[in-house]
């Protein structure tokens, strides 16, 4: 059985992966919002498809570059820290 502090240590690993990993496409979805927004508030055009668009396309493309770097990151956190606790019991 798996101590607590063990347990506690995975989970911290855990949530410090997914805060690295979800690190590009958050900021590069705070810097589109905030540029569409003062876009709008500079030209007061209201269109929500306008906030929409671009920011997803945005995503998608920072999604598509870092996909290799999310993977290898997934994987040597399941090789190093999850994989051990899961063989050693």
């Amino acid at each position: 059985m798996m101590s607590e502090v063990a347990f506690y240590d995975m989970l911290r690993q855990g949530l410090w992966t997914a805060t690295v990993l979800s690190l590009p496409i958050l900021s590069v979805a705070l810097v589109a919002g905030l540029a569409i927004g003062l876009l709008q508030a500079l030209t007061s055009v209201q269109e929500q498809t306008l906030t929409f668009v671009p920011k997803l396309a945005a995503i998608v493309a920072v999604f598509w570059v870092s996909m290799g770097f999310m993977t290898e990151t997934l994987v040597s956190f399941f090789r190093d820290t999850i994989a051990p606790a899961i063989v050693g019991g």
